[in-house]
């Protein structure tokens, strides 16, 4: 059986690698991925979890011996996977590898499949294992524990600073993506009801019915998706119709509640219930492809890869590729969530293997259909879309001879009527991702479910569906962001170190919504300004991150005596670290306006000085704002990189220590205490796991009579 796989996925990559000019089925593409991810899967991933981290099935887990029903609480782990998934699973994987797609196919597809087999499924499952093992500890907690004072107060400060930021974006593109819209609101809005009755029910009614309870949420859920049509056709449109300084309100409330209410109550039931609606529009997304055959008709690799010139977003495919596609390959929030919620919810360390790689295998997989998704559109298309009004103008006349000049053609009748096929008034520099994956999402499931007829409801449901999937990592994000808080406090104050500490948490929380809920206001009013002005620095912050969690993992390997295995997280912290650190630099210190935030401030500055106005700005309030925006980010790009470069060379001293002297070694790992709790390690149980699961009276007699 796994021959058969390998050979699958090896036709899948000898079709995408070998094609020059000819055209390819994205069904191939499809075949790589799936391959791949099985065989790292099978092997790669069982021999890390069980010859290298050596998880032990009888050991305690902190949801076990520290369960408070609050922050702490053994989840079954299909809930826990599916809160996992959903939590890690944001904008990212849908928008980075759309916009990467004007660099080509391939080089995406490569980086997407090999970088989460290498790195970024080996950092969550190992983060997670650590820190399952230190009773919950937020990933800065545990670089200030393991590396020191110094390189963890630098690690500390830089990964809370970057997980305000990503929150910021990811609120960001969830009010846009529901502003006006009833329909995506109000089935959005029902989820709430929905996961706390599902909550109540596993947790009071019916506890341990999974099942029941999954069949009860999956039916509500797709009746509030058919409901929010209705909705959004009928009187109360109106309600579910809000401006986005309404959501923006509703967001950070929203925020706050899911923080601060235990965790079996809205934030697992919830985010379990959406990953239904995420992994069953995905393989419906792969089983249409499979269905439909569709060629991809993007180049594998574009002139654009290169030139380092492309109108979505300046740079040459390295560094950049690697930026722009994050979730999906290799993220750092990810870290975030593998030590924030997850471990204080996982309940065997049997199951760190499906829950921490298995995840990210599936958030990969996600990445790989939007990419599908942006290639199978007509490239002139997707760059109408994806491009600034700046370079393609306003018009569809001005759109189709800006598009011709970048080498593609695409007529203004045809940018018409794509727009009309999905009612829309216009889809010129719909920037984001979010667009361009409803356009194949609408043309894929057209042609599966019903004629084009139906394109207008299917790119309406992948917008909600894109604004689904991003608030579930909303909400976890702010409730890690909340334990990264209170871990930094109770460096100072002992009792926010008790992360269920009542008035540590309502504190914290509020201090944590509202740092982001500022970021969110202030862009929503002014389009460049608060977020908006972070946004340049979103790729590069979240691979900088992922640059302090591996380097994390990397020193706990060694400090723990796994010293021959410490290259599984030390090559992928290369690569992220050398990948990141090129772009900080270019965005730092490039000569290139698009790419070189201070030579982009000189531009403007020396514009303002001759009294002139260029794009994006519309006046010179504008243009001093641009001014302010490059300069924070670039100052912003330098100083985090420079906190990765202090927590890196911290840790190379602490290893190197530690290699000088082992027994010097302190590691703050939680005392062994022997579990009770009996679990399957996967989501099917074996024959083994079945017979130790039946009571002791059912077991059959083992040699010596004795069960």
């Amino acid at each position: 059986m796994w021959t058969l796989v390998a050979l699958v996925g090896a036709a899948g990559w000898t079709l995408l690698a070998l094609s020059r000019g000819e055209e390819v089925s994205a069904a191939w593409m499809v075949a790589a991925a799936l391959g791949s991810y099985a065989i790292g899967y099978r092997f790669y991933a069982k021999f890390i979890a069980y010859r290298v981290l050596k998880v032990d099935g009888t050991r305690a887990t902190p949801a076990e011996r520290l369960n408070n029903g609050v922050d702490f609480h053994p989840t079954d782990r299909r809930v826990l996977l599916g809160h996992h998934f959903a939590a890690i699973a944001g904008a990212g994987p849908l928008v980075g590898p759309v916009l990467a797609a004007q660099m080509g196919y391939l080089p995406g597809t490569i980086w997407i499949i090999a970088g989460v087999i290498f790195a970024g499924a080996v950092q969550d499952m190992v983060v997670l294992f650590f820190s399952t093992r230190r009773d919950g500890r937020s990933l800065g907690q545990m670089a200030r524990e393991e590396i020191g004072p110094f390189g963890g107060a630098a690690a500390l400060l830089a990964t809370f600073a970057i997980m305000i930021i990503l929150l910021a974006v990811l609120a960001l593109v969830i009010v846009n993506a529901l502003a006006e819209s009833p329909w995506g609101t109000f089935s959005i809005a029902m989820t709430l009801p929905i996961a706390l009755l599902m909550g109540f029910y596993l947790r009071v009614l019916r506890p341990g019915r999974v099942t029941e309870v999954s069949l009860i949420g999956v039916a509500l859920l797709l009746l509030a998706l058919v409901a929010g049509r209705w909705v959004a056709e009928s009187s109360w449109a109106e309600a579910f119709t809000l401006e986005p300084r309404t959501l923006v309100l509703w967001l950070v409330g929203y925020g706050f509640v899911a923080s601060v209410l235990p965790v079996w109550t809205l934030l697992a039931p919830r985010d379990y219930l959406s990953t239904f609606m995420k992994i069953g529009t995905i393989a419906l997304l792969a089983i249409g492809v499979l269905v439909t055959l569709p060629n991809l008709k993007m180049d594998a690799v574009t002139d654009f890869a290169g030139r380092g010139d492309g109108p979505v977003f300046a740079g040459s495919l390295f560094p950049f590729v690697f930026i722009t596609i994050a979730c999906g390959a290799l993220s750092g929030f990810h870290a975030l969530i593998s030590s924030g919620t997850t471990p204080k919810m996982v309940q065997k360390e049997t199951q760190i293997r499906m829950i921490g790689y298995g995840s990210m295998l599936m958030e990969s997989f996600v990445a790989v259909m939007a990419l599908v998704a942006a290639s199978i559109i007509d490239p002139g298309l997707y760059f109408a879309m994806n491009a600034p009004a700046g370079v393609i103008g306003d018009t569809v006349r001005e759109a189709s001879r800006a598009v011709r000049d970048l080498g593609y053609t695409i007529s203004p009748d045809q940018l018409a009527a794509a727009a009309r096929a999905v009612e829309e008034h216009t889809l010129l520099s719909r920037t984001g991702g979010a667009p361009t994956l409803a356009i194949g999402v609408s043309d894929i499931f057209s042609k599966v479910f019903g004629g084009s007829g139906s394109k207008a409801f299917w790119y309406h449901f992948a917008i909600m569906f894109e604004a689904l999937f991003i608030l579930t990592a909303l909400d976890a994000g702010t409730r890690v962001g909340r334990f990264m808080l209170q871990d930094m406090l109770g460096n100072v104050y002992a009792p926010f170190r008790r992360v269920s500490w009542r008035p540590g948490m309502v504190l914290t929380s509020a201090a944590v919504v509202a740092l982001w809920g500022y970021f969110l206001w202030v862009g929503v009013h002014d389009p460049l300004g608060g977020v908006n002005q972070l946004f340049p620095v979103f790729g590069i912050s979240n691979q900088l991150l992922a640059a302090v969690a591996l380097t994390v993992c990397t020193t706990l390997l060694i400090k723990s005596g796994r010293l021959k295995w410490a290259w599984i997280t030390g090559i992928p912290l290369a690569w992220d670290a050398t990948v990141t650190l090129t772009a900080s630099w270019q965005k730092v210190f490039s000569g290139d306006p698009r790419v070189g935030f201070f030579t982009q401030r000189a531009v403007y500055q020396d514009a303002i000085d001759a009294g002139k106005v260029l794009p994006p700005a519309k006046s010179m309030d504008d243009m001093h704002t641009v001014v302010t925006n490059s300069t924070v980010d670039g100052v912003l790009s330098a100083v985090l990189a420079l906190l990765v470069v202090v927590v890196i060379a911290d840790a190379v001293r602490v290893c190197a220590r530690h290699l000088r002297d082992p027994r010097a070694t302190r590691l703050r790992e939680a005392p062994y205490v022997p579990s009770r709790i009996v679990a399957p390690a996967g989501l099917v149980a074996t024959r083994a796991e079945r017979a130790e699961l039946k009571p002791p009276a059912e077991r059959e007699p083992q040699e010596g009579g004795r069960p």
